[in-house]
């Protein structure tokens, strides 16, 4: 059976669909930034989620090729992810698309090194005949975070993310956002494939606690 981080890490990819206070611990990312309205056909988020996958998959199906990774076991695929911001904006200004700025990202296990990710890039680019060397190894500690379950469109975020905000005000904890901790996605459905009302979407947002001094 291959490992799936889905199962394994129930904690940070299955939360129930109230809020709920997890500490996320570092993981190793591909990653492709950019910046635009996620949207639009054929733009540069969806360019980003091929090259993505073109090096996921090169990365996955690698124990089927010559090239040898230190500890490889099979695993699932995990799921796109994307960390999002607008600039001079507090939160997230969901009628303004062409104005986000992301950071899109499918996580990698443990055990791929930087000198494997290269090797991925490098053959994905050559077998898929597609440039992926907008692909980049980053490693991101997230820490402290407030997560909830959002069921239904993108566009209907904002009543979810008012009942993590009430959760924190609550609870002795305050937002954290910034340029370094940023709105959190992970989507667990396949948007192409499934009814928007019917779309699982975790979204995170990094806290603190309240100063109560």
């Amino acid at each position: 059976m291959a490992f799936d981080f889905k199962k394994e890490y129930k904690e940070f990819y299955m939360p129930k669909n109230k809020p709920e206070i997890v500490n996320v611990p570092k993981a190793n990312y591909i990653a492709v930034r950019g910046k635009g309205n996620p949207n639009e056909k054929d733009g540069a988020y969806q360019q980003a989620i091929g090259v993505l996958y073109a090096v996921a998959y090169t990365l996955k199906m690698s124990y089927k090729t010559d090239y040898k990774i230190d500890g490889f076991f099979e695993y699932v695929v995990p799921p796109l992810e994307g960390f999002w911001w607008q600039d001079d904006v507090d939160g997230i200004d969901y009628s303004n698309k062409d104005a986000f700025n992301w950071i899109s990202v499918i996580r990698l296990p443990d055990f791929i090194t930087k000198k494997d990710f290269d090797w991925a890039v490098e053959t994905a680019t050559k077998k898929k005949k597609l440039d992926c060397s907008s692909a980049e190894f980053i490693t991101i500690e997230e820490g402290l975070c407030v997560q909830i379950m959002h069921f239904g469109a993108f566009d209907d975020e904002p009543a979810t993310v008012e009942i993590m905000d009430t959760y924190l005000q609550e609870n002795g904890y305050k937002n954290d956002l910034s340029r370094d901790r940023l709105h959190h996605e992970i989507y667990l459905s396949d948007a192409r494939k499934v009814a928007p009302e019917k779309w699982k979407t975790v979204i995170r947002h990094p806290i603190a606690l309240l100063d109560t001094k």
